[in-house]
């Protein structure tokens, strides 16, 4: 939201006060408590009939500072995102400077003079709130809050959820609003109050409400952000690497949860709006095996559910008369099943007057049910702030995973109204955003329950920030064409870089239906993506309706191709997963996470880091020509084995089976030795990929985790003559170069005679 007219006016009707010195400072406890009056105090008359401004600083985790703006208190204390916080840090005033400091970073301010925050990161600037920053401002009756912080020369924005637009936020205006907009416009479904710079830290604004932020925008020099309110509450959050600060945000937010390794296998869908029923569900289902394309869930979209009656919870009986022994025959498959669910309830549901008596559903100020006909004809909408509407909903969520169901699309979750009350009393304009978050988590708790901890998978549309605690989120609703695709690329990194983990896509686009080199292309880089799904919205996305042509270039030859080779790439994703729970470094990288040093991948967001070790540029054009930048070092195609130098841009032509595909110099990528599925014993018949890197005392451990059974560490390391590498294990794993053969183990040691000169 912008608020003023170029460098020197405000807009017509904006009353601007700014915070203009550092009047006093309390210190103790360690906090920082300043007050900042918003005009220069030269003498006791001019602090009467003057707004000032109390800034709180606090450290609520190493790394970490809380910077807490009231203007008026008298209020109730607002709904805030739940952060894992503990007592840090160390306050310091010595009648001048005021300085709080957590770990390397470090807070300071200078009394008597213009308004000036600083931050620093060992001693270092990183970014300031300075002259004009800090600002109180009034425009119709309505009151916000801003903040400015600085921007470096060279400095760059990433971040605020799941963007479709550039990866890189500078110069554009973002509005913190959950919204079904598709994939193609400003809005989002999963929108983040958080951003980290290519300067070594992160800004994360602590309101889940509307926030607005303007970055590079109206003022070149800095990113605002404002809100609404009489109070505004942000944290900077240490690096010096992006790494660093995706790692201390989520361990506030919530680390993602690790997720099956089924879930790291194909899914298939019977597409929205389709007809279908358990014939046409077993004919995609055995077709997907006679032509062995690799296949581990299957999701029964919207329409398992009688029209008009969503969400009822309850199987179609004219299309499904025997759901749960529908549901064994999949099982006896090998095959996981999924289902659509959303959080509204239809007036025509056996279950909306009940929901609507007990106060389940959310209520007009009338105290009247809360009803709307978009999307289902006078639905409602669960009320999660009520515990006992929590519990009803997860019961119906029992009952199906009872029947046989594995796991839920937890679709929708943005189209929330703000003149509505909650049960808890919630603001209904903050609770906008954080409403899914209780949705999806109330389906989550329900699957780790029935199932057990690292169990639990949904496949979540919306989210808000520590909405990665519950993955798997996918991309929305793209259109079949090259341009959506790429955007949909773009959102998933911007996501990566908002601290979710694991994101998938629609392979095809969502609306409307790809052509047949479209879908190949899709399908590629659908399979090198952490979580991999063919949907659609009114036609089927089996590879064999899209695209009936025989041979290598074929949608069943390319889904197989890449079915099978992600297949074998499980034990990589997993700890790739297992990495994104313990650090929140996302399964999907965006280069500047992996190459923060090179300043030529700032702007990148047409290719990605797949794991830390591959590096994946998928197609977007018809004539499969495809430019990207290759960093410093000997890198070797994983699909050939030919070696590419690095440290330049390659244009390339690739036909629909192949893409730039590359494993990067010091990289050990485990490959499993089962094509047919994700959850197998990875040991068995393991092969360890090795690109070594330049160094003569080279060496890499590598932890291997398995879909069945304990895992096994090994190490990797430049001996005489060759490669070497060790385990405790003895046999049943190999060691290989790209495009060698493999070398088996004896008694748990492994040499390589030849390697790359």
């Amino acid at each position: 939201m912008k608020f003023t007219d170029g460098f020197w006016h405000t807009r017509p009707g904006v009353d601007a006060l700014y915070a203009r010195e550092v009047f006093d400072v309390e210190a103790g406890d360690g906090r920082l408590v300043v007050t900042a009056p918003t005009k220069v105090i030269n003498g006791r008359g001019d602090t009467l009939n003057t707004a000032a401004l109390q800034v709180t600083l606090s450290s609520p985790a190493p790394e970490v500072i809380k910077v807490r703006i009231d203007h008026h208190t008298g209020g109730f204390e607002p709904e805030r995102f739940e952060l894992n916080e503990s007592a840090q840090g160390t306050a310091e005033y010595d009648g001048t400077t005021a300085a709080l400091r957590s770990g390397r970073l470090e807070a300071r301010l200078e009394r008597g003079t213009p308004w000036n925050l600083s931050f620093l990161l060992d001693g270092e600037p990183l970014t300031e709130s300075g002259n004009r920053s800090l600002g109180l401002m009034r425009e119709d009756g309505r009151t916000y809050l801003h903040e400015q912080l600085g921007l470096g020369v060279g400095e760059v924005v990433y971040g605020l959820g799941e963007r479709f637009g550039p990866l890189i936020k500078n110069g554009q205006t973002v509005d913190v609003w959950n919204a079904d907009g598709g994939t193609s416009s400003e809005q989002a479904y999963k929108n983040v109050p958080f951003y980290l710079t290519n300067r070594g830290y992160g800004v994360l604004v602590n309101e889940p409400g509307l926030v607005s932020f303007e970055i590079g925008s109206e003022s070149v020099e800095r990113v605002q952000f404002s809100v609404e309110s009489q109070s505004l509450e942000y944290l900077i959050i240490g690096g010096p690497q992006p790494k660093d600060v995706l790692d201390r945000y989520t361990a506030l937010t919530g680390r993602p949860a690790e997720v099956p390794a089924w879930s790291y296998g194909t899914w298939l869908s019977t597409s929205f709006t389709t007809d279908y029923g358990e014939e046409t569900v077993n004919h995609f289902v055995d077709g997907m095996v006679e032509r062995g394309i690799p296949l581990s869930v299957f999701h029964f979209d919207c329409f398992w559910m009688r029209e008009f009656s969503w969400c009822d919870f309850t199987w179609d009986p004219r299309v499904f008369p025997d759901p749960v022994g529908m549901l064994k025959r999949l099982r006896q498959k090998d095959i996981r099943v999924c289902v659509w669910i959303n959080p509204y309830i239809a007036q025509r549901s056996a279950l909306f007057d009940e929901a609507s008596k007990a106060g389940y559903l959310l209520r007009r100020a009338d105290g009247s049910t809360f009803q709307t006909d978009q999307w289902q004809a006078g639905m409602g909408l669960v009320d999660f702030t009520n515990p006992e509407a929590v519990t009803w909903y997860q019961g119906h969520l029992r009952r199906l995973m009872a029947e046989g169901v594995d796991c839920f699309k937890t679709d929708f979750g943005e189209r929330v109204p703000t003149d509505v009350v909650y049960h808890s009393g919630a603001d209904p304009e903050r609770m906008h955003n954080l409403y899914t978050h209780l949705y999806n988590q109330a389906a989550f708790e329900v699957i780790e329950e029935v199932k057990g901890h690292g169990e639990a998978v949904v496949f979540a549309r919306s989210a808000t920030a520590g909405g990665q605690q519950f993955p798997v989120h996918w991309g929305g609703d793209s259109t079949a064409s090259y341009v959506s695709m790429a955007e949909t690329l773009r959102g998933g990194l911007s996501l990566g870089l908002s601290g979710f983990g694991l994101w998938s896509h629609d392979i095809g686009g969502f609306e409307g239906t790809p052509d047949a080199d479209l879908f190949k292309r899709w399908t590629a880089f659908g399979m090198l993506s952490s979580h991999s799904r063919f949907h659609g919205s009114g036609s089927y996305r089996v590879p064999w309706l899209v695209d009936d042509s025989e041979g290598d270039y074929g949608a069943v030859a390319v889904a197989r191709k890449f079915g099978r080779l992600k297949s074998r790439l499980s034990p990589y994703l997993l700890a790739a997963g297992r990495q994104a729970h313990e650090t929140g470094t996302p399964v999907m990288r965006p280069m500047i996470l992996e190459f923060p040093q090179d300043p030529a991948v700032a702007y990148l967001d047409r290719q990605y880091l797949l794991g830390p070790d591959l590096l994946v540029a998928p197609v977007f054009r018809p004539d499969g020509q495809v430019e990207y930048y290759l960093p410093e070092g000997d890198w070797v195609r994983l699909l050939t084995g030919e070696k590419v130098s690095g440290g330049r841009w390659l244009t390339e032509k690739h036909e629909v089976d192949s893409l730039p595909l590359l494993v990067r110099p010091g990289a050990v990528v485990p490959l499993g030795a089962r094509e047919d599925r994700p959850d197998t014993d990875h040991l068995e018949g393991l092969t360890l990929l090795v690109n070594p890197g330049p160094e003569d005392d080279w060496e890499r451990r590598v932890d291997i985790l398995t879909g069945q059974g304990p895992g096994a560490g090994f190490t990797v390391r430049k001996g005489e003559g060759g490669l070497v590498a060790e385990s405790a294990i003895e046999s049943g794993w190999g060691l290989a170069l790209p495009g060698g053969e493999r070398v088996p183990a004896e008694n748990g040691r492994a040499v390589l005679e030849w390697m790359p000169a």
